[in-house]
This record gives structure tokens, C-alpha cells and sequence, in this order.
């Protein structure tokens, strides 16, 4: 295709009007999605997609969404215009109470990877239910716009001590020597870092979690973020210079760029 469509809305398997379905379930504020780059129909990690929309729905409707539904339902909101690349989105919301969980899949263009090392910003804040990629993004979204405005990329959730938690749209993991670390704190399993993680160990390179302040940053050999569109490595946060360069950085950059894309 020469041009992308329109933004395209698929609803419980059938087309709707753009707009105002979307527009009721994020004012709505309570429901939860995930986010995926779709590449000659496939996509990285799809499992952990459909894992974290089933739980998110368990947990919030206490019933659970079948994954070879949801895989039906993007397949069909992609077929619609044979799209082969695309960013889609998969949202589950109850329209009105006592009403079943609603699935709302959309369809845009193609996000680019990070073009460049990223610089951070820490901010004071930490989202609730930080475990599940929820609606009501206005608190991660209001920093993330200030952090660019004043000439970052990412902003870095942070605790009231200093605990380092995730980016606003991001995850976010550090180089100690041979091994990668993440925070162990209150944060969302991003589908990029579950596929991580599984390259990591394919590879035989190890990883933990371990809590992590600000204090402590200095003491890192290097640092990324990750999240659907890519991984790229962390220039500096705050004040604190990472090289771009580092030996394990480029490593894990280079798992996840070699990690498979499996049909959806």
C-alpha cells in the first residue's frame, strides 16, 4: 500500500465508527490494554500480550478473555485493509456497569524504533497498580510531557525515597558488569522486557532485580529502556552520563533486535 488508512476501530470483531467508542472507554478511566508493533503480520512476544490481557481482565472483571479471540480480533481489524505493518492496540473496558468486558482493538501506522540514546529525567511519582497497563494515564502522561518540554525524551518514575520504579511509557534496566539489572519495584512486566528477559537467558546472560535509587546510579556501567517499539541505550539521567557504548548494553539491543516475530 502506498498510504496508510485512516485509524481503523474494530469492536468485539466488528468495524465501528472512529471516535467516539474509543473516546467513552479512556474517559471511562477504568480498563486496561496492551500496545504491539505488528511487521509483516507478526509480532514479538505475542504470548506475553495475551497473557497480560488475560490477567488484567481476571483481575479487574473477574472473567478471562480467551487469546485465540483476541488473536482473531486483530487479525481481523488488520485484515480490513491487508495490513502487514501496523501499530495496534488492544483495549478491554466495560461500556456500562453489569455489561461483559468490551474488546477494542486499533489500527495505526507503524512505530519507528528509538532513533538515538535516550536522556531521563527522574520525577516523583508512581503510577497505581503500577502491575497493569491501565486507562487513566493522565499522571505518567503530564510528566512525560514536562520531561520533553524541557528537552528529555523519557521521565523516570522515582518513589518519595528515591526508589527508581520505570519510565512513564517505558521499562528501565541498568549494566552492573556481565549481569542486567531491573528495579524490584511496584512497575508493569512490559511485553519488550519479557522478551528480553527470555533472549537474556536463551543467551546465558544473567539478570536480577534488585531495588535500585537514584543514589545508586552512578555505580551502574550502563543503562536502556524498552517497551513495544524497541530497546535503546540511556545517555543520562538527571545529571548522571551513561555510555552509550557499553559493552552489555549493545548486547542486550542486539538480543532483542534478533529476537523472533511470531504470527499473531
Amino acid at each position: 500500500m502506498d498510504a496508510f488508512p485512516d485509524p481503523y476501530i474494530d469492536i468485539d470483531g466488528h468495524g465501528a465508527e472512529a471516535g467516539t467508542p474509543l473516546l467513552f472507554a479512556l474517559m471511562s478511566g477504568y480498563g486496561h490494554f496492551t500496545a504491539m508493533q505488528v511487521r509483516d503480520g507478526r509480532v514479538r512476544g505475542p504470548g506475553f500480550h495475551l497473557a497480560r490481557l488475560d490477567a488484567a481482565t481476571r483481575e479487574l472483571f473477574g472473567e478471562r478473555l480467551d487469546g485465540d479471540l483476541v488473536r482473531e480480533r486483530v487479525r481481523h481489524a488488520l485484515g480490513r485493509e491487508a495490513l502487514r505493518d501496523a501499530s495496534v492496540r488492544v483495549y478491554v473496558y466495560r461500556p456500562q456497569p453489569g455489561d461483559g468486558p468490551v474488546t477494542l482493538v486499533t489500527v495505526q501506522p507503524p512505530a519507528p524504533e528509538p532513533a538515538a540514546a535516550q536522556r531521563l529525567r527522574s520525577v516523583p511519582y508512581q503510577r497505581p497498580a503500577a502491575r497493569i497497563k491501565h486507562l487513566g494515564e493522565f499522571g505518567q502522561g503530564l510528566h512525560l510531557r514536562r520531561v520533553t518540554a524541557a528537552g528529555f525524551d523519557e521521565g523516570l518514575l522515582v518513589a518519595s525515597d528515591g526508589t527508581v520504579a520505570e519510565g512513564t511509557i517505558t521499562n528501565v534496566g541498568f549494566v552492573a558488569g556481565d549481569t542486567v539489572v531491573w528495579p524490584n519495584a511496584p512497575a508493569l512486566a512490559g511485553t519488550a522486557m519479557l522478551v528480553l528477559r527470555q533472549e537474556l537467558e536463551r543467551a546465558g546472560v544473567p539478570w536480577r532485580e534488585q531495588a535500585v535509587h537514584l543514589d545508586d546510579l552512578a555505580s551502574f556501567d550502563g543503562a536502556f529502556v524498552s517497551n513495544s517499539r524497541g530497546v535503546a541505550a540511556v545517555a543520562l539521567v538527571d545529571h548522571v552520563p551513561f555510555p552509550v557504548d557499553a559493552g552489555l548494553v549493545g548486547t542486550v539491543t542486539g538480543l532483542y533486535a534478533a529476537a523472533p516475530w511470531d504470527v499473531i
